[in-house]
């Protein structure tokens, strides 16, 4: 089952890629990596680095809307609130058959389990912020900030990131 690979894998991700700190230079340098990455691939994607409540780092690329900053904000809400990644919490309602709002009382309006948030963890600190990707399929979003937290961690991607799907 492929719900329950991934989820294993991003408990993994999760325990492995935390950051010796995190401050303005770090939150700039993961963003700039994330921007790199997605105009190397085109990808439509809007980027989002921040402690809670402070946006770091924010960037649109080319044939985005409005609505994935929407996207955005509820990613790295639903993060704040679980201190785990928005693909993690998604992965664990589905299997469980329900949703956010039958098992929180939390409204869509305001949360998203869709994939693509990832939270930053700091030894000592825990989970601080959130680095967010919106516009591609959620698989592909939460990859993308994990690809990008691989490259400023010196961690293996390869070894991190998640299983290729049966096809």
């Amino acid at each position: 089952m492929a719900e329950t690979t991934d989820l294993s894998r991003i408990a993994v991700q999760e325990q492995q890629l935390f950051l010796p700190s995190f401050d303005y230079e770090v939150a700039w340098r993961l963003g700039t990596r994330l921007r790199d990455l997605a105009i190397q691939r085109s990808l439509a994607v809007v980027i989002d680095v921040r402690r809670f409540n402070q946006p770091l780092f924010y960037c649109a690329l080319a044939n985005t809307t409005p609505d994935n900053a929407e996207w955005i904000r509820r990613k790295t809400n639903t993060v704040a609130r679980f201190l785990r990644s928005s693909y993690a919490i998604g992965l664990q309602l589905e299997l469980r058959k329900t949703t956010l709002l039958e098992k929180y009382a939390l409204p869509s309006s305001d949360f998203s389990v869709h994939g693509g948030s990832f939270p930053i963890t700091v030894p000592g600190a825990g989970v601080i912020g959130c680095a967010t990707v919106s516009g591609l399929p959620q698989r592909h979003d939460h990859e993308l900030v994990v690809e990008a937290l691989c490259l400023e961690t010196n961690r293996d991607f390869l070894t991190l990131g998640l299983p290729a799907l049966a096809t």
